[in-house]
């Protein structure tokens, strides 16, 4: 274990999942600053502790797990002494700009957290120390992926999700995140992008597997997905009275905002926030599996604003407020570590053409996901007789599908 030892380390953080994580004498100072003291007090999975109490870890732990992750890849990598500091600050800041209950708010912001991070890099104290030593744009472009060092941090096989996957599994209970980091790290090398030796790829299918089964069982599991639905509505409430304004969203810490949406004039708000608070969650009335569709991608093309109108005839049909009628949709089941570049033989193909397993799970992945209708228990019954169909101009189904995509899972699971 003798890759940290490269740079000049003052201090050491106790981290649960790593050990003891040592850090510099520059991170150390900007670990004090409080635009990243305020990650203490942003929960990394939102309002998942109310479907696993155990998930309160934040992203201050995440960006130092981060920061970890990051310093012994590019070791590995051969990089040289700045070029590791560089990926760590990047490692460390990467999550800098998250609002509070990280990406539940992020779809009120007029940002997203990668630009609201650039700006308090380069506008805030934290730009003045980290600018003694480096280029601040530099550090900036790693965050985003670009450049040589981008893909470390952000690419197709990066430290951020490696560290999050192990990170909520830990905290979670959700045993999918077991993972094997240190193959995945030392059969990693740096070209014009980050290649994986073929000995790398059963540690890479692995990782896959845990995301495939992860999103189900935490990121989209159906409870969590109820839970941010209802708190984004309240905010988006918020911000459209003038209540809320969404520049000032990025400098809030959960508590914060949860205060805000307390003292707000709105009864919806206080209302939903009083749900949440008591656990007094809306149900799940009715379901469209994804995999019943001929062309499930076309599913996220509907548009917001034939969400909201289907909503409100199915609040006029049926006599209730539509604000208390939520059509959801998944999150796209996106899985960019099928492209991951694998060497062989002194050629290079995407991880999805030498791995039966993956090309499995790139269909396998729309066997979750559904188009969900949800609503106060007291309104369950009623809305049963409600068909998502008669209100949304939904993609062309297929009787097929289901077989095909069942016969898919079942390859996938055979080979684990």
């Amino acid at each position: 274990m003798m890759w940290f030892l490269m740079l000049e380390y003052k201090k050491s953080i106790r981290d649960s999942i790593n050990g003891n994580i040592p850090i510099t004498e520059l991170e150390k100072e900007i670990l004090d600053y409080p635009q990243f003291q305020r990650l203490r007090r942003i929960k990394q999975l939102g309002f998942t502790s109310l479907i696993y109490p155990g998930a309160n870890h934040s992203r201050f732990e995440h960006s130092i797990g981060t920061m970890h992750l990051a310093s012994k890849l590019a070791v590995e990598l051969g990089l040289d002494d700045d070029e590791v500091q560089l990926v760590r600050l990047a490692g460390m800041l990467h999550d800098i700009g998250h609002g509070p209950f990280s990406h539940v708010s992020e779809s009120v912001m007029n940002v997203k957290h990668e630009e609201q991070t650039a700006f308090i890099i380069k506008n805030t104290a934290i730009s003045t120390k980290i600018s003694e030593n480096f280029n601040l744009d530099e550090v900036v472009d790693i965050i985003n992926g670009k450049g040589k060092l981008g893909p470390i941090i952000s690419g197709e096989l990066d430290v951020d999700r490696m560290d999050y996957l192990i990170r909520d599994s830990h905290y979670t209970g959700v045993a999918y995140g077991v993972i094997d980091l240190d193959r995945i790290i030392s059969n990693l090398k740096l070209e014009k992008f980050l290649v994986l030796d073929i000995k790398g790829v059963q540690a890479a299918e692995a990782m896959l597997v845990a995301r495939y089964f992860m999103y189900p069982s935490v990121y989209q599991h159906h409870t969590t997905r109820i839970v941010n639905a209802m708190f984004r509505r309240s905010i988006d409430k918020m911000v459209e009275s003038g209540e809320l304004d969404t520049k000032k969203l990025s400098i809030y810490d959960d508590n914060e905002l949860i205060t805000k949406c307390k003292n707000s004039t709105l009864e919806y708000t206080k209302d939903i926030i009083e749900r949440l608070e008591n656990r007094q969650l809306f149900k799940r009335i009715k379901t469209i599996r994804l995999n019943n569709f001929l062309h499930p991608n076309d599913v996220f093309d509907i548009k917001e604003r034939d969400l909201k109108k289907a909503e409100r005839e199915i609040g006029e049909d049926y006599n209730i407020d539509s604000n208390y009628i939520f059509i959801n949709l998944p999150e796209y089941p996106k899985f960019d570590e099928m492209k991951t570049q694998i060497a062989l033989n002194d050629n290079l193909y995407h991880l999805n053409e030498v791995s039966s397993i993956v090309q499995a799970l790139n269909k396998a992945r729309f066997n979750y996901p559904d188009i969900a209708l949800y609503a106060p228990k007291e309104y369950k019954e009623d809305l049963r007789k409600v068909n998502i169909e008669d209100y949304l101009d939904l993609p062309e189904k297929t009787d097929k599908n289901y077989n095909i995509t069942h016969y898919d899972q079942q390859d996938l699971l055979n080979y684990m």
